[in-house]
């Protein structure tokens, strides 16, 4: 009966990447079959531990997430969790062994958002590591199918690609990051001073780790590579979106992306997939 409980658990996180995330949803379905259930496990994970201090403002997050924590870390060790959510990652976590260092600086970096920080670079790169580029490398250990050997080569890109991925984010958000929450993740950049120029500098940045990454993301298994090619073009689209936008615009609406151009992107890498043009 178990096997049925952890089918369950893995539909659970299935629906929360739907639900939550349609363009990274659209990214899992682009992988091999045998990876998707691992790649939507580490999402619902990451997903529940970002809601608690991103939403649940009515509630004591501080302690939310630190039984989060403590049941993370029970669930990886007794393989097993009455939480589905965290029942799906641990089976994941176990299955290919991932570092529990890379979870353990995950969670850092949620606290991390419990109270108000300025942003120094240090600061600044210590958040991105564990909200983005762990992520990465946990998906990474899912990709390459546990090789160690692929995992450390391949390591550098993934961990470019996630913090490119965060800071468009962080442009992307930047207005209820701002107004809501009351965070600027950028260093040295006050409330209310956020610039052309700034922008700029970030996008430069930004444009540098999406070169490096690309470079990774064609050494990856072909059971992997489309996948995370549809995402890094997503987030591309948006990056060109956002440039054509000025800080001030930011700072009013958030940019997205339509679901015409998003399907448009998925056809392009499908076809791409057929004839292994990639």
């Amino acid at each position: 009966m178990k096997l049925l409980f952890d089918e369950y658990c893995k539909s659970a996180s299935k629906l929360v990447t739907k639900y939550y995330s349609t363009s990274f949803y659209a990214g899992v379905t682009c992988l091999g079959k045998e990876l998707r259930d691992d790649v939507h496990n580490i999402y619902g994970f990451v997903r529940l531990a970002d809601e608690i201090v991103d939403s649940f403002h009515n509630f004591n997050k501080k302690k939310l997430l630190s039984e989060f924590k403590k049941e993370t870390k029970s669930s990886i060790e007794q393989g097993i969790s009455l939480n589905p959510i965290l029942n799906s990652f641990q089976n994941t976590v176990n299955k290919y062994k991932i570092d529990r260092k890379l979870i353990d600086q995950f969670l850092h970096s949620m606290e991390m958002d419990l109270n108000p920080i300025k942003y120094t670079n240090e600061k600044y790169e210590e958040y991105i590591l564990g909200s983005a580029e762990v992520v990465g490398l946990m998906c990474l250990k899912i990709f390459v199918n546990g090789s160690e050997s692929n995992y450390e080569r391949l390591k550098p890109s993934a961990m470019t690609l996630g913090s490119a991925f965060q800071k468009i984010n962080f442009l992307r958000d930047i207005k209820d990051d701002i107004n809501n929450l009351g965070r600027v993740y950028f260093p040295n950049i006050e409330k209310n001073h956020f610039n052309d120029q700034n922008k700029k500098d970030i996008e430069i940045e930004i444009e540098k780790e999406f070169n490096a990454a690309l470079k990774g993301i064609k050494m990856l298994p072909n059971s992997s590579k489309y996948g995370v090619f549809l995402s890094y073009s997503y987030y591309e689209k948006l990056l060109q979106k956002i440039k054509r936008k000025s800080a001030e615009d930011l700072l009013k609406e958030r940019v997205r992306i339509s679901n015409f151009l998003k399907l448009i992107i998925l056809k392009k890498i499908y076809l791409k997939k057929i004839f292994k043009l990639f």
